[in-house]
């Protein structure tokens, strides 16, 4: 079953063989996780698919895949059109699609653990109306076809020490105690990973790329835990950092352990917790009372400790780039490096500062055209070279102890000098992401209200970008945390309505993508913190720049910049100098600082 028409032949056989006339597979786990476990890649093994966004919908003699923008051009090339219709989303949905293939009668399956219990009513409302049924099933039966599954990783899991978590675990439940106490519930189910990692200040590599445990937990109202994960990931010293108050169970005991909250007010996240959560307590006949994570702000407002982890870790994180970035000014006009070889002289820098635990993601190192491909992955077998005189895209990141780096540079790779249509363009980005930088906002403020500064100067030529312009990153977590978030509001789309506030880690990450030809992006980080204005009426907040590494003023149309972005411009590149360059040496303190200077 090596080819994906096989493997899609023997799904219909398995729907047929579980009474189905249809199925729906996302891009998720357990813990509705936007990375997962290698065993979770479902998709990507049915269809090839491998962005970290997306669903399919396999009928008995249709399917279809649904994306949004960012991979419109990933999703042709990766999926074959001679087996999926292509679909985006907003504008579609799998719901949509199915309202118009559906037949009366026909069962179509889905797994309780990989959805909400949102999308769950909210489908089974879509084909209602056509006559048709959802149907949770027993068995995921991608699953059952699927010969060589990996099984859910058995890493260990560690503790996040104190110098790098800055508050105690046992602070952290006794403040989600007294807001179980405020809501006036027994317990609260906390399933995020990401949330249970930074609960419980512990770590794992159970996720590629993003360092946690699988793990579910239930906090009880008297500041009590259980924390379920599998036997062979506690080890001795994971138990004592835990203590008496946190009891280890199974990760498989879970669902038992739901089932035993019958009489219970328990809190669950409907927007993080799968529907099969929501079925159980509802089985066992507890009152369930939906609520936001109670871990979700908390850890998105870094303490003191975790924002100086985050400045060590931007230091180190942007001399390792800036070494990269004049290797790769050095080598690739001569031709000779590829996409990979490129990613992986970045990967080598960033390990060669002994603190690397992981990367954040998988880089995404773009030549040319690949560039405009916005999650585009560089795969050995089908890398570009990258070629003089032509665009260049890295967006990349480190995972270290002390914090998550994420920033995208793009770079002319030379001798000539660069276009003046990619001169606009990129100038263009840059002044969109210097807008939102010097941004100063009331307390209250929206990433959805701020997310027009980026675009203004695009939109003023007729051109968009079709991503967010900003999300939130963990400390030593997931490079991807909300709840902020800064981007276009529509509808009820996770973030866009969740104000920003001081303490907060957001990207600043404007871009332009012309298809087949080049994409620009320019992203740092930037720390939400308050501002003090004079005879302000009220709390204003602006935004301070965490990431250090230049911007290739090769790409800048100079005549672009008023007088207040290129003294900006020029105060970024000073503190890169004095930040950075002690951290170099030799020439490439030589050329970041030469890459540096004033305009």
């Amino acid at each position: 079953m090596n080819t994906h028409e096989a493997r899609l032949v023997a799904l219909r056989k398995q729907l047929v063989e579980q009474g189905l006339d249809g199925f729906v597979v996302p891009i998720c786990d357990e813990h509705m996780s936007e990375y997962v476990g290698a065993y979770a890649k479902r998709l990507e093994w049915l269809t090839g698919f491998a962005g970290s966004a997306g669903t399919a919908v396999v009928l008995r003699d249709r399917a279809a895949m649904f994306v949004d923008g960012r991979y419109t051009l990933q999703v042709r090339e990766q999926v074959d059109a001679r087996f999926y219709d292509f679909e985006q989303v907003p504008a579609s949905s799998a719901a949509a699609w199915l309202a118009r293939h559906v037949q009366a009668g026909a069962r179509i399956g889905y797994d309780a653990w990989l959805h909400t219990r949102d999308w769950a009513g909210a489908m089974a409302r879509t084909l209602a109306a056509r006559g048709a049924d959802l149907v949770a099933v027993d068995a995921n039966p991608v699953d059952a076809v699927w010969t060589g599954q990996p099984a859910p990783s058995a890493a260990p899991a560690f503790a996040q020490p104190i110098e790098f978590a800055g508050v105690d675990h046992a602070d952290k439940r006794a403040a989600v105690a007294a807001w179980l106490a405020d809501q006036g519930c027994d317990a609260v189910v906390i399933a995020a990973l990401d949330s249970v990692a930074w609960l419980f200040n512990i770590r794992g590599a159970d996720v590629e790329r993003t360092p946690v445990a699988l793990a579910f937990a239930l906090v009880h109202a008297d500041g009590g835990a259980d924390l379920f994960l599998a036997p062979e990931k506690v080890t001795s010293e994971l138990v004592a950092h835990l203590g008496d108050a946190v009891r280890i169970a199974p990760r498989a005991a879970f669902a038992d352990a739901l089932a035993a909250l019958g009489g219970k007010r328990v809190a669950v996240d409907p927007e993080r917790s799968v529907a099969a959560i929501f079925h159980a307590l509802d089985r066992a006949g507890a009152t369930i009372v939906p609520l936001t994570d109670p871990v979700i702000v908390p850890k998105a407002i870094k303490n003191p400790v975790e924002i100086a982890g985050q400045h060590a870790a931007q230091a180190r994180d942007g001399a390792a780039l800036s070494r990269f970035l004049h290797w790769l000014e050095r080598t690739a006009p001569a031709g000779g490096e590829t996409e990979v070889s490129a990613s992986n002289r970045l990967e080598g820098e960033r390990r060669a500062t002994n603190a690397l635990i992981d990367l954040s993601f998988d880089t995404i190192s773009g030549a040319g055209p690949n560039g405009a491909v916005v999650h585009y992955r560089a795969d050995p077998a089908t890398c570009r070279t990258i070629e003089p005189n032509s665009v260049y895209l890295v967006d990349s990141g480190g995972q270290y102890r002390d914090g998550t780096t994420d920033v995208t540079r793009t770079v002319w790779i030379g001798p000539d000098a660069p276009p003046p249509e990619v001169r606009d363009r990129f100038t263009r980005v840059l002044k969109g992401h210097i807008a939102l930088a010097r941004a100063v906002f009331p307390a209250g403020t929206t990433g959805a209200q701020l997310d027009v500064l980026a675009r203004q100067f695009l939109w003023a030529a007729g051109l968009d970008y079709a991503h967010g312009t900003g999300h939130g990153v963990g400390s030593f977590l997931a490079v991807h945390e909300g709840p902020q978030r800064i981007a276009k509001a529509q509808g009820a789309q996770a973030g866009t309505g969740h104000p920003l506030l001081a303490g907060m880690i957001v990207s600043n990450e404007p871009g332009y993508y012309r298809a087949g030809a080049y994409g620009i992006r320019i992203e740092n980080l930037v720390l939400v913190e308050p501002r003090a204005i004079d005879g302000a009426e009220g709390e204003f907040l602006g935004f301070a720049t965490l990431t250090h590494a230049p911007i290739d003023r090769r790409l800048i149309d100079l005549s672009l910049l008023d007088a207040g972005e290129r003294d900006w411009l020029n105060a970024y590149h000073a503190q890169v100098r004095t930040i950075v360059a002690p951290l170099l040496d030799g020439a490439d303190r030589v050329w970041l600082e030469a890459g540096t200077a004033p305009l």
